[in-house]
Protein backbone atom coordinates (compact mmCIF):
# COMPACT_ATOMS: atom_id res chain seq x y z
CA UNK A 1 0.00 0.00 0.00
CA UNK A 2 1.31 3.45 -0.90
CA UNK A 3 2.19 5.55 2.13
CA UNK A 4 1.29 9.24 2.37
CA UNK A 5 4.31 11.52 2.84
CA UNK A 6 3.46 14.24 5.34
CA UNK A 7 3.98 17.82 4.16
CA UNK A 8 6.47 19.93 6.08
CA UNK A 9 5.04 21.48 9.25
CA UNK A 10 5.95 24.95 7.99
CA UNK A 11 3.14 24.68 5.45
CA UNK A 12 0.66 24.63 8.31
CA UNK A 13 1.41 28.35 8.75
CA UNK A 14 0.38 29.41 5.22
CA UNK A 15 -2.59 29.08 2.92
CA UNK A 16 -2.73 28.99 -0.85
CA UNK A 17 -2.49 32.56 -2.15
CA UNK A 18 -5.94 34.17 -2.44
CA UNK A 19 -5.60 34.95 -6.15
CA UNK A 20 -4.47 31.41 -6.88
CA UNK A 21 -7.74 30.14 -5.40
CA UNK A 22 -10.10 32.86 -6.60
CA UNK A 23 -8.82 32.92 -10.15
CA UNK A 24 -9.60 29.22 -10.48
CA UNK A 25 -13.17 30.11 -9.58
CA UNK A 26 -13.15 32.98 -12.10
CA UNK A 27 -11.73 30.72 -14.83
CA UNK A 28 -14.38 28.11 -14.09
CA UNK A 29 -17.10 30.71 -14.60
CA UNK A 30 -15.49 31.85 -17.85
CA UNK A 31 -15.34 28.27 -19.10
CA UNK A 32 -19.09 28.11 -18.55
CA UNK A 33 -19.51 31.10 -20.85
CA UNK A 34 -19.62 33.91 -18.29
CA UNK A 35 -18.13 37.16 -19.72
CA UNK A 36 -16.08 37.98 -16.63
CA UNK A 37 -14.28 41.33 -16.52
CA UNK A 38 -11.28 40.84 -14.24
CA UNK A 39 -10.52 44.06 -12.37
CA UNK A 40 -8.82 42.33 -9.48
CA UNK A 41 -5.24 41.65 -10.55
CA UNK A 42 -2.37 44.14 -10.74
CA UNK A 43 -0.76 42.55 -13.80
CA UNK A 44 -0.07 45.23 -16.43
CA UNK A 45 -1.91 44.53 -19.67
CA UNK A 46 0.05 47.09 -21.69
CA UNK A 47 3.20 46.23 -23.67
CA UNK A 48 6.71 46.99 -22.46
CA UNK A 49 8.84 49.60 -24.28
CA UNK A 50 9.52 48.59 -27.89
CA UNK A 51 13.25 49.13 -27.37
CA UNK A 52 13.49 46.00 -25.29
CA UNK A 53 12.38 43.74 -28.16
CA UNK A 54 15.32 44.60 -30.38
CA UNK A 55 17.71 44.46 -27.41
CA UNK A 56 16.53 40.97 -26.55
CA UNK A 57 16.58 39.81 -30.19
CA UNK A 58 20.20 40.86 -30.57
CA UNK A 59 21.04 39.26 -27.24
CA UNK A 60 19.70 35.86 -28.31
CA UNK A 61 22.51 35.49 -30.85
CA UNK A 62 25.29 36.78 -28.61
CA UNK A 63 28.10 34.40 -27.63
CA UNK A 64 27.33 32.76 -24.30
CA UNK A 65 23.76 34.06 -24.24
CA UNK A 66 22.34 30.66 -23.30
CA UNK A 67 24.89 29.79 -20.65
CA UNK A 68 24.51 30.20 -16.90
CA UNK A 69 24.78 33.83 -15.87
CA UNK A 70 26.37 35.49 -12.85
CA UNK A 71 24.41 35.32 -9.60
CA UNK A 72 25.01 39.06 -9.30
CA UNK A 73 23.76 39.83 -12.81
CA UNK A 74 25.72 41.35 -15.68
CA UNK A 75 27.90 44.35 -14.78
CA UNK A 76 26.09 46.41 -17.42
CA UNK A 77 22.72 45.56 -15.82
CA UNK A 78 23.88 46.66 -12.39
CA UNK A 79 25.30 49.83 -13.96
CA UNK A 80 21.94 50.54 -15.64
CA UNK A 81 20.15 50.03 -12.32
CA UNK A 82 22.57 52.40 -10.59
CA UNK A 83 22.08 55.03 -13.33
CA UNK A 84 18.32 54.62 -13.03
CA UNK A 85 18.46 55.31 -9.29
CA UNK A 86 20.71 58.33 -9.85
CA UNK A 87 18.34 59.81 -12.46
CA UNK A 88 15.07 58.87 -10.78
CA UNK A 89 15.79 59.40 -7.10
CA UNK A 90 19.15 61.21 -6.96
CA UNK A 91 20.48 58.22 -5.03
CA UNK A 92 24.06 57.19 -5.74
CA UNK A 93 24.86 53.50 -5.26
CA UNK A 94 27.87 51.40 -6.10
CA UNK A 95 26.83 49.03 -8.92
CA UNK A 96 29.52 46.55 -7.93
CA UNK A 97 28.55 46.06 -4.29
CA UNK A 98 25.26 47.82 -3.42
CA UNK A 99 22.84 46.39 -6.01
CA UNK A 100 21.70 42.81 -6.47
CA UNK A 101 19.43 42.00 -9.45
CA UNK A 102 16.63 39.66 -8.40
CA UNK A 103 14.25 37.37 -10.29
CA UNK A 104 11.36 39.60 -9.23
CA UNK A 105 10.67 41.28 -5.90
CA UNK A 106 8.72 38.29 -4.63
CA UNK A 107 11.92 36.24 -4.76
CA UNK A 108 13.69 39.03 -2.91
CA UNK A 109 11.15 38.97 -0.07
CA UNK A 110 11.94 35.31 0.52
CA UNK A 111 15.71 35.72 0.15
CA UNK A 112 15.87 38.68 2.54
CA UNK A 113 13.78 36.85 5.12
CA UNK A 114 15.94 33.73 4.88
CA UNK A 115 19.09 35.85 5.10
CA UNK A 116 18.22 37.82 8.22
CA UNK A 117 15.51 36.08 10.25
CA UNK A 118 15.87 33.31 12.79
CA UNK A 119 12.98 31.28 14.22
CA UNK A 120 11.23 33.42 16.82
CA UNK A 121 12.44 36.78 15.51
CA UNK A 122 9.61 39.27 15.21
CA UNK A 123 8.79 41.11 12.00
CA UNK A 124 6.68 44.27 11.78
CA UNK A 125 4.19 43.90 8.93
CA UNK A 126 1.70 46.54 7.74
CA UNK A 127 -2.04 45.95 8.14
CA UNK A 128 -3.26 46.33 5.41
CA UNK A 129 -0.31 45.14 3.37
CA UNK A 130 0.98 42.69 0.79
CA UNK A 131 0.08 39.16 2.04
CA UNK A 132 3.44 37.71 0.97
CA UNK A 133 5.20 39.52 3.83
CA UNK A 134 3.23 37.39 6.27
CA UNK A 135 3.51 34.14 4.31
CA UNK A 136 7.27 34.35 3.98
CA UNK A 137 7.71 35.37 7.62
CA UNK A 138 5.76 32.28 8.65
CA UNK A 139 7.67 30.01 6.27
CA UNK A 140 11.01 30.97 7.84
CA UNK A 141 9.45 30.44 11.30
CA UNK A 142 9.73 34.04 12.39
CA UNK A 143 6.77 35.77 14.06
CA UNK A 144 4.57 38.25 12.23
CA UNK A 145 3.61 41.29 14.28
CA UNK A 146 1.18 43.63 12.59
CA UNK A 147 1.17 47.39 12.86
CA UNK A 148 -1.96 49.32 12.01
CA UNK A 149 -2.32 51.57 9.01
CA UNK A 150 -5.56 53.54 9.03
CA UNK A 151 -7.27 56.05 6.80
CA UNK A 152 -7.38 58.49 9.73
CA UNK A 153 -3.55 58.44 9.88
CA UNK A 154 -3.17 58.63 6.08
CA UNK A 155 -2.13 54.95 5.99
CA UNK A 156 1.17 55.77 7.72
CA UNK A 157 2.72 53.85 10.65
CA UNK A 158 2.20 55.18 14.17
CA UNK A 159 5.73 54.62 15.43
CA UNK A 160 4.92 55.69 18.99
CA UNK A 161 2.17 53.08 19.16
CA UNK A 162 4.48 50.41 17.73
CA UNK A 163 7.19 51.33 20.24
CA UNK A 164 4.78 51.22 23.17
CA UNK A 165 4.10 47.54 22.48
CA UNK A 166 7.75 46.57 22.98
CA UNK A 167 10.44 45.93 20.39
CA UNK A 168 12.86 43.60 22.15
CA UNK A 169 12.41 40.75 19.65
CA UNK A 170 11.78 42.83 16.52
CA UNK A 171 14.48 42.42 13.88
CA UNK A 172 12.85 43.59 10.66
CA UNK A 173 10.10 45.95 9.52
CA UNK A 174 8.38 45.84 6.14
CA UNK A 175 7.18 49.12 4.67
CA UNK A 176 5.78 49.72 1.18
CA UNK A 177 5.54 53.27 -0.14
CA UNK A 178 3.86 54.18 -2.38
CA UNK A 179 1.60 51.82 -0.50
CA UNK A 180 -0.26 48.87 -1.91
CA UNK A 181 -3.26 48.54 -1.70
CA UNK A 182 -4.14 52.08 -0.52
CA UNK A 183 -1.97 54.21 -2.82
CA UNK A 184 -0.72 56.30 0.12
CA UNK A 185 2.60 58.15 -0.14
CA UNK A 186 5.20 58.60 2.60
CA UNK A 187 6.96 61.97 2.51
CA UNK A 188 10.69 62.25 3.01
CA UNK A 189 9.94 63.58 6.49
CA UNK A 190 8.01 60.40 7.31
CA UNK A 191 10.74 58.20 5.84
CA UNK A 192 13.32 60.03 7.97
CA UNK A 193 11.32 59.27 11.13
CA UNK A 194 11.27 55.60 10.09
CA UNK A 195 15.05 55.56 9.64
CA UNK A 196 15.48 57.29 13.02
CA UNK A 197 13.21 54.62 14.52
CA UNK A 198 15.31 51.87 12.94
CA UNK A 199 18.54 53.43 14.23
CA UNK A 200 17.16 53.77 17.75
CA UNK A 201 15.95 50.18 17.96
CA UNK A 202 18.43 48.39 15.66
CA UNK A 203 15.74 47.23 13.24
CA UNK A 204 16.28 46.47 9.55
CA UNK A 205 13.79 48.38 7.38
CA UNK A 206 12.84 46.89 4.01
CA UNK A 207 10.98 49.27 1.71
CA UNK A 208 9.16 47.51 -1.13
CA UNK A 209 9.01 50.22 -3.81
CA UNK A 210 7.57 48.96 -7.14
CA UNK A 211 4.90 51.67 -7.62
CA UNK A 212 7.04 54.84 -7.64
CA UNK A 213 6.23 55.93 -11.17
CA UNK A 214 2.55 55.03 -11.53
CA UNK A 215 0.37 58.15 -11.22
CA UNK A 216 2.98 59.68 -8.93
CA UNK A 217 4.64 63.01 -9.71
CA UNK A 218 7.27 62.68 -7.01
CA UNK A 219 9.05 59.30 -7.05
CA UNK A 220 10.83 58.78 -3.74
CA UNK A 221 13.31 56.23 -2.40
CA UNK A 222 13.99 55.62 1.27
CA UNK A 223 17.67 55.56 0.30
CA UNK A 224 17.44 59.33 -0.24
CA UNK A 225 17.39 59.70 3.55
CA UNK A 226 20.73 60.31 5.27
CA UNK A 227 22.27 57.13 6.73
CA UNK A 228 19.44 55.03 5.27
CA UNK A 229 21.90 52.60 3.67
CA UNK A 230 22.98 51.50 7.16
CA UNK A 231 19.46 50.61 8.26
CA UNK A 232 17.40 49.94 5.14
CA UNK A 233 17.18 47.74 2.07
CA UNK A 234 15.01 48.85 -0.83
CA UNK A 235 13.33 46.57 -3.33
CA UNK A 236 12.34 47.77 -6.76
CA UNK A 237 10.97 46.12 -9.87
CA UNK A 238 10.42 46.56 -13.59
CA UNK A 239 7.06 44.76 -13.38
CA UNK A 240 4.83 47.79 -12.91
CA UNK A 241 7.08 50.62 -14.14
CA UNK A 242 7.81 49.02 -17.51
CA UNK A 243 4.96 46.50 -17.94
CA UNK A 244 7.39 43.61 -17.52
CA UNK A 245 5.65 41.56 -14.81
CA UNK A 246 6.22 38.23 -16.55
CA UNK A 247 9.90 38.97 -17.15
CA UNK A 248 10.61 38.74 -13.40
CA UNK A 249 13.20 41.49 -13.05
CA UNK A 250 13.71 43.15 -9.69
CA UNK A 251 16.52 44.53 -7.61
CA UNK A 252 17.61 44.86 -4.00
CA UNK A 253 19.65 47.89 -2.97
CA UNK A 254 21.52 48.34 0.29
CA UNK A 255 24.94 48.52 1.82
CA UNK A 256 27.61 46.01 0.89
CA UNK A 257 27.16 43.87 4.00
CA UNK A 258 23.41 43.57 3.49
CA UNK A 259 23.77 42.74 -0.20
CA UNK A 260 26.44 40.10 0.46
CA UNK A 261 24.24 38.51 3.12
CA UNK A 262 21.34 38.22 0.65
CA UNK A 263 23.71 36.88 -2.00
CA UNK A 264 24.60 33.94 0.25
CA UNK A 265 20.98 32.82 -0.01
CA UNK A 266 20.38 33.77 -3.63
CA UNK A 267 23.47 31.98 -4.95
CA UNK A 268 22.10 28.74 -3.51
CA UNK A 269 18.60 29.26 -4.91
CA UNK A 270 19.01 30.11 -8.60
CA UNK A 271 21.62 30.11 -11.34
CA UNK A 272 21.29 33.66 -12.57
CA UNK A 273 18.93 35.61 -14.81
CA UNK A 274 18.70 34.78 -18.55
CA UNK A 275 21.07 36.97 -20.58
CA UNK A 276 18.36 38.13 -23.00
CA UNK A 277 16.13 39.30 -20.16
CA UNK A 278 19.02 41.24 -18.65
CA UNK A 279 19.66 43.03 -21.95
CA UNK A 280 15.97 43.83 -22.31
CA UNK A 281 15.93 45.20 -18.77
CA UNK A 282 18.88 47.47 -19.58
CA UNK A 283 16.97 48.90 -22.55
CA UNK A 284 13.93 49.53 -20.35
CA UNK A 285 15.97 51.25 -17.62
CA UNK A 286 17.40 53.60 -20.22
CA UNK A 287 13.96 54.89 -21.24
CA UNK A 288 13.39 58.59 -20.58
CA UNK A 289 10.64 60.41 -18.72
CA UNK A 290 8.43 60.41 -21.82
CA UNK A 291 7.78 56.70 -21.25
CA UNK A 292 6.19 57.36 -17.84
CA UNK A 293 4.31 60.41 -19.13
CA UNK A 294 2.59 58.36 -21.84
CA UNK A 295 1.99 55.41 -19.52
CA UNK A 296 0.33 57.61 -16.91
CA UNK A 297 -1.93 59.25 -19.47
CA UNK A 298 -3.49 55.84 -20.05
CA UNK A 299 -3.77 55.08 -16.35
CA UNK A 300 -5.38 58.48 -15.66
CA UNK A 301 -8.06 57.82 -18.27
CA UNK A 302 -8.73 54.39 -16.85
CA UNK A 303 -8.82 55.69 -13.28
CA UNK A 304 -11.43 58.31 -14.13
CA UNK A 305 -13.75 55.50 -15.28
CA UNK A 306 -12.96 53.40 -12.19
CA UNK A 307 -13.97 56.40 -10.07
CA UNK A 308 -17.35 56.33 -11.81
CA UNK A 309 -17.75 52.64 -10.97
CA UNK A 310 -16.87 53.36 -7.32
CA UNK A 311 -19.43 56.20 -7.34
CA UNK A 312 -22.06 53.85 -8.75
CA UNK A 313 -21.36 51.47 -5.85
CA UNK A 314 -21.51 54.35 -3.32
CA UNK A 315 -17.89 53.78 -2.34
CA UNK A 316 -15.54 56.56 -1.20
CA UNK A 317 -11.97 56.96 -2.43
CA UNK A 318 -8.97 59.31 -2.43
CA UNK A 319 -8.50 61.01 -5.80
CA UNK A 320 -4.90 61.88 -4.87
CA UNK A 321 -3.78 58.29 -4.22
CA UNK A 322 -1.06 56.84 -6.44
CA UNK A 323 -0.33 53.45 -7.99
CA UNK A 324 -2.26 51.18 -10.32
CA UNK A 325 -5.22 50.56 -8.05
CA UNK A 326 -8.21 52.43 -6.67
CA UNK A 327 -8.76 51.68 -2.98
CA UNK A 328 -12.38 52.36 -2.11
CA UNK A 329 -14.30 52.33 1.16
CA UNK A 330 -17.57 50.43 1.21
CA UNK A 331 -20.88 52.09 2.05
CA UNK A 332 -21.94 51.55 5.66
CA UNK A 333 -24.76 49.11 4.85
CA UNK A 334 -22.36 46.52 3.39
CA UNK A 335 -20.98 44.35 6.19
CA UNK A 336 -17.81 43.12 4.51
CA UNK A 337 -15.86 43.29 1.27
CA UNK A 338 -16.46 39.67 0.27
CA UNK A 339 -20.19 40.35 0.18
CA UNK A 340 -19.78 43.03 -2.50
CA UNK A 341 -17.11 41.07 -4.41
CA UNK A 342 -19.34 38.01 -4.76
CA UNK A 343 -22.37 40.13 -5.67
CA UNK A 344 -20.43 41.77 -8.50
CA UNK A 345 -18.96 38.46 -9.64
CA UNK A 346 -22.18 36.44 -9.71
CA UNK A 347 -24.68 39.15 -10.65
CA UNK A 348 -22.63 41.37 -12.97
CA UNK A 349 -19.69 39.17 -14.10
CA UNK A 350 -17.17 41.65 -12.64
CA UNK A 351 -14.29 40.57 -10.39
CA UNK A 352 -12.64 42.99 -7.96
CA UNK A 353 -10.49 42.36 -4.89
CA UNK A 354 -11.78 42.38 -1.30
CA UNK A 355 -9.65 44.56 0.95
CA UNK A 356 -9.81 41.93 3.69
CA UNK A 357 -7.12 39.83 1.97
CA UNK A 358 -4.63 42.56 2.87
CA UNK A 359 -5.43 42.47 6.58
CA UNK A 360 -8.18 43.21 9.07
CA UNK A 361 -7.90 46.95 8.44
CA UNK A 362 -8.97 46.31 4.85
CA UNK A 363 -12.26 44.56 5.56
CA UNK A 364 -14.31 47.70 4.86
CA UNK A 365 -12.61 48.33 1.50
CA UNK A 366 -12.31 46.93 -2.01
CA UNK A 367 -9.55 47.34 -4.58
CA UNK A 368 -9.99 47.99 -8.31
CA UNK A 369 -7.09 47.36 -10.70
CA UNK A 370 -6.22 49.78 -13.50
CA UNK A 371 -4.76 46.91 -15.55
CA UNK A 372 -7.91 46.66 -17.68
CA UNK A 373 -8.47 48.47 -20.97
CA UNK A 374 -10.90 51.37 -21.17
CA UNK A 375 -13.45 49.50 -23.24
CA UNK A 376 -13.80 46.78 -20.60
CA UNK A 377 -13.95 49.30 -17.76
CA UNK A 378 -16.70 51.14 -19.63
CA UNK A 379 -18.52 47.85 -20.15
CA UNK A 380 -18.29 47.13 -16.42
CA UNK A 381 -19.73 50.57 -15.73
CA UNK A 382 -22.57 49.95 -18.21
CA UNK A 383 -23.41 46.65 -16.50
CA UNK A 384 -23.99 48.54 -13.25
Amino acid sequence: MKTMIEPAKRLDTVKEYYFSLKLREVRSLMEKGKPIINMGIGSPDLNPPEAIYSAMTVALNSPGAHMYQSYKGRPELRAAMADFYQKSYQVKVNPESEILPMIGSKEAIMHISMAFLNPGDEVLIPNPGYPTYTSVTNLVQARARYYNLTEENNWLPDLQQIQSEGLEKVKMMWINYPHMPTGAIASKKVLKTIIDFARQHNILIVNDNPYSFILNDNPTSILEIEDAMDYAIELNSLSKSFNMAGWRVGMALGNTDHINTILKVKSNMDSGMFYGIQQGAIAALNMGQDWFTELNKIYKERRSLIFKIADKLNCKYDKEATGMFVWAKLPAHIANAEELVDKLLYEHDIFITPGSIFGTNGKAYVRFSLCVNQELIQEALDRL
